[in-house]
């Protein structure tokens, strides 16, 4: 009798782990669902653009115009190692994971619906723009800041008796 009762109950936890498991499956495909919907495959193109950018002003600088095969070396090069830091393929599992802690499967579907209907589609193709557009403008307040901070950091040095710090080696120190 006991071995019936030990053989039943493996048989249902194994039928309830199962169920979990086909569960979070089922949870995991619905976030793979939303972050292909999000483009979220390209969220890490700026860094690839950077890098490339980096690559053509160390070219520029160079001044070896015949030599392109060498940078097109290099570049290629920095994208394989991007790649397997950064690649759709090493990002992927952790956005995965992030999206199924942060929402649930229904919350996802419900995501996947909007992110489809036209105004979400508006939201995906218009949202880039804006955080850019947002971004700038928040830098371009901050620089405005950055002076009255500064000099509120040279008074407060002032009041606490702090030398001032020599400007370095050919930098624009006032004399």
């Amino acid at each position: 009798m006991k071995t019936f009762r030990a053989v039943c109950t493996a048989v249902m936890l194994s039928g309830v782990s199962g169920f979990a498991m086909a569960d979070a499956a089922s949870h995991a495909a619905q976030a793979e669902r939303f972050l292909k919907l999000a483009n979220a495959d390209k969220l890490t193109t700026p860094v690839y653009a950077q890098v490339h950018e980096l690559f053509d002003q160390h070219f520029a600088q160079a001044k070896a115009p015949n030599k392109k095969a060498v940078l097109e070396s290099y570049v290629a090069r920095a994208n394989t190692t991007l790649d397997k830091s950064i690649g759709w393929d090493q990002v992927k599992p952790d956005l995965v994971k992030l999206y199924t802690q942060s929402f649930s499967e229904a919350e996802l579907k419900d995501l996947i619906n909007f992110y489809q209907s036209p105004l979400g589609k508006k939201m995906m193709n218009t949202l880039p723009q804006i955080s850019m557009q947002s971004a700038q403008l928040t830098q371009a307040k901050l620089e405005q800041a950055v002076p009255q901070v500064n000099k509120l950091l040279s008074d407060m040095d002032k009041e606490l008796g702090v030398k001032p710090q020599a400007a370095p080696e050919g930098g624009n120190s006032k004399k």
